[in-house]
């Protein structure tokens, strides 16, 4: 079940349904033993393998390479000159550069007129729910959370 949040753009005062992520993030720990549960590696292989993904993207990212996942998606190294342009295509330069952003496209399949059929790690029987509401066992909906944020994470990686 994924939640969401009323949520109201200060640039055309519209509102929107924004989604939440909630508790604390999954660990690394977490994530090894379930690819060690669902394939036939060991806790610690799945472990170390995991911990070790960041620097071989990394590797590969740095050579100016995408590297694609399957099942996963594609990673790639952006670059970023944030407020660095210039007037002419001959002033362009590397110093303009002032950090770098790593980019992931989701796996997607196609059917034969190139529509998209599936997302790979997007599971199509997403339910969403408010954030604040909880769902008795006849659908019903009533107020809750009332104290504090219930671990609501706007930013995760904040």
């Amino acid at each position: 079940m994924m939640f969401y949040k009323k949520n109201q753009q200060k640039i055309n005062g519209l509102w929107y349904p924004k989604s939440i992520t909630w508790g604390k993030a999954i660990t690394t720990d977490q994530v090894a033993d379930q690819l060690a549960y669902l394939s036939t590696t060991t806790r610690g292989d799945a472990y170390a393998i995991v911990k070790n993904l960041g620097k071989v993207l990394s590797l590969y990212m740095a050579q100016g390479r995408t590297v694609k996942i399957d099942g996963v998606g594609t990673f790639y190294y952006t670059a970023a000159a944030n407020k660095k342009g210039v007037q002419t295509a001959k002033e362009v330069s590397a110093s303009q550069i002032v950090g770098v952003r790593v980019r992931f496209i989701p796996e997607v399949e196609r059917d034969v007129n190139s529509k998209v059929v599936t997302r790979s790690m997007v599971d199509n029987n997403i339910c969403w729910e408010e954030w604040g509401k909880t769902v008795t066992s006849g659908g019903n909906t009533d107020s809750g959370n009332t104290g504090g944020d219930g671990g609501i994470e706007d930013d995760p990686l904040g």
